[in-house]
């Protein structure tokens, strides 16, 4: 026993004497994910409230907005091969922030929409799947698991943050409230109000992305620099050495990108990260049906932010401590049984509420609505069974979530970690187009405005979807597995 408690706390102390760049990625990972989180919960909420459209609008404008960042997200692994870490940072940031900045202020339609929210998924695709292979690169075999494990704790500490000041302002303001910006006196919504919040997390990001070091790598050796080829303007204009630098980029990168689709690893990946978009449609289903849903059902003010937040409170103990216990299993199998929990606490909400009732009406309604909510009068079964659902829903993501990352890490060729990389985002973004397909469907059908509801069979279709994942992960395992490098042969065998 004094053994396993020795390993369990020597994985803590792997990142004794870890490189910087580290640091600066965890850092970078928080800010990021504030900023995308506090606009991927008021996105919807903006679609139908600030520019007036349907459910059915909003979710189809949400399945473009996600289908233009898979494009970029396919590409933008090869890019960063091509560019560097660093600079795709930047111009990643500098993008965000135009997007933000046009979301927030613009009072035209169609300017919000197509420069702001589509420039905004460029962005974020030039950024978030970046993190991947910086983690990758800046963190040696020990420090691997734990890198990644850390890593998933960071974003949940970006999702908290984000979760509670979508509530402070939302309540601050009002659902349907406005905020007057100082010395200009322009008067803009609670929701765009919260666009300019994450532009001010974003401007934050450009100082940490300033201290990387370009071309470090770190290897069970040491950490090693190797400059990178700088594009040379040979003196020409700037509109026409930024061109130049385009056209190099482009060229490297499908080059990259033509030889990642003829390996035949990439095919296992694909199929294996395509059906983890069946689990991460849960998740999806939280940012842009979960908010809308409850302040239909529990009205208007509604803390769907702290609610959200019971998942990264249990995130953030749990990851840490998973990630220790089982950081020799394989990884593959880590997600099936994480997959297997997470479907299974769709099915909380499926059931009827008055089950919840007397729970409501006792401690533990009485903790979770008046202590940890902060409500008044009765509290509704429903926040009950929301937070058996996410609670549950926390133990299946930590065992999964992360190693979903490592296996696509794990099984990338040495100098495609960003390719890889990028692909293991794949999930979190196929997944939106599988819930935007259903979802203003299941909105308009089952949880209207206005009009009779049926919430159950909203919450039945999407427990069911999402067990198909890990019955698929089983069935065809001889298929679509790989070799995780680290790990001995007899892990990826029967």
């Amino acid at each position: 026993m004094s053994k396993k408690l020795t390993a369990f706390f020597g994985s803590f102390t792997v990142f004794k004497g870890a490189a910087p760049e580290l640091w600066l990625t965890f850092l970078i990972k928080f800010l990021i994910v504030a900023a995308f989180q506090i606009s991927v919960v008021t996105l919807v909420r903006w679609l139908s409230s600030d520019l007036g459209m349907s459910d059915r609008e909003a979710q189809g404008t949400v399945m473009a907005w996600a289908i233009t960042m898979i494009v970029v997200t396919l590409l933008v692994g090869s890019l960063t091969d091509a560019l560097g870490l660093r600079r795709t940072f930047f111009l990643g940031v500098w993008i965000c922030l135009i997007a933000r900045a046009v979301m927030a202020l613009s009072p035209v339609k169609w300017v919000s929409v197509s420069v702001g929210l589509f420039l905004l998924a460029i962005g974020e695709a030039l950024g978030t799947p970046v993190l991947v292979a910086a983690t990758r690169k800046y963190s040696n075999t020990q420090q691997r698991s734990m890198a990644f494990s850390l890593i998933y704790v960071v974003m949940n500490l970006g999702f908290l943050a984000a979760n509670y000041v979508y509530d402070w302002v939302r309540q601050g303001l009002g659902e349907y409230g406005y905020w007057t910006v100082p010395f200009f006196g322009w008067h803009i919504t609670t929701y765009r109000t919260l666009f300019l919040v994450s532009w001010v997390i974003e401007l934050l990001i450009l100082p940490a992305i300033w201290f990387l070091r370009d071309g470090v790598n770190v290897t069970d050796e040491g950490v090693t620099i190797t400059p990178r080829e700088k594009y040379s303007t040979n003196s020409q204009p700037i509109l026409i050495a930024g061109w130049e630098m385009i056209r190099q980029s482009a060229s490297e990168t499908a080059g990259f990108f033509v030889r990642l689709v003829k390996q035949a690893g990439f095919y296992q990946l694909l199929s294996f990260l395509l059906l983890i978009a069946l689990i991460k449609i849960v998740f999806t289903q939280l940012y842009y049906v979960f908010p809308t849903w409850g302040v239909r059902e529990l009205g208007p003010g509604a803390p769907v932010g702290r609610l959200l937040a019971i998942n990264n409170w249990f995130i953030i103990f749990l990851v840490p401590i998973i990630g220790a216990l089982t950081r020799r299993s394989p990884a593959y199998w880590m997600v099936v049984v994480g997959g297997c929990i997470t479907a299974a606490s769709v099915f909380f909400m499926a059931l009827p509420p008055a089950w919840f009732a007397p729970i409501a009406h006792g401690w533990v309604g009485d903790w979770i609505g008046h202590f940890y909510l902060s409500l008044t009068g009765a509290v509704h079964p429903y926040y009950v069974m929301i937070a058996f659902f996410i609670i549950i829903l926390s133990f299946g993501e930590a065992l999964y979530s992360p190693r979903v990352y490592e296996y696509a890490a794990a099984i990338a060729p040495k100098g495609q970690e960003a390719s890889y990389g990028a692909l293991s985002y794949i999930p979190s973004l196929g997944s939106k187009i599988f819930a935007t397909m259903i979802a203003g469907n299941l909105l308009a059908k089952y949880c209207p405005e206005h009009g009779p509801r049926n919430s159950a069979m909203l919450w039945l279709m999407i427990a069911l979807t999402a067990t198909v994942a890990p019955v698929g992960l089983v069935a065809f395992q001889r298929f679509i597995r790989v070799q995780e490098a680290g790990r001995p042969d007899s892990d990826t065998k029967e």
